[in-house]
């Protein structure tokens, strides 16, 4: 399933994009988890993205807070 939304963060706004299944996955989600895609935007830069592996770590912390939260629900 993909859901698209909106995160406030501090004094920033996110943008993110989901790939997220009903059952874990040991091969491609985040920490073993039910993610297996995550883009996550601020100003239309890119933040963070997972496509079934890293490709862009967080860029600060509140890209990681924006992160967590994104994990937490959907993970």
């Amino acid at each position: 399933m993909w859901t698209k939304g909106i995160l406030k963060i501090g004094n920033s706004i996110f943008t993110y994009c989901v790939k997220h299944y009903k059952e874990a996955s040991e091969d491609d989600g985040i920490d073993c988890g039910r993610i297996s895609k995550l883009m996550i935007e601020r100003d239309g830069k890119l933040a963070y993205r997972y496509d079934r592996g890293l490709d862009l770590a967080p860029i600060d912390r509140e890209s990681e807070k924006a992160l967590a939260k994104l994990l937490k629900k959907f993970n």
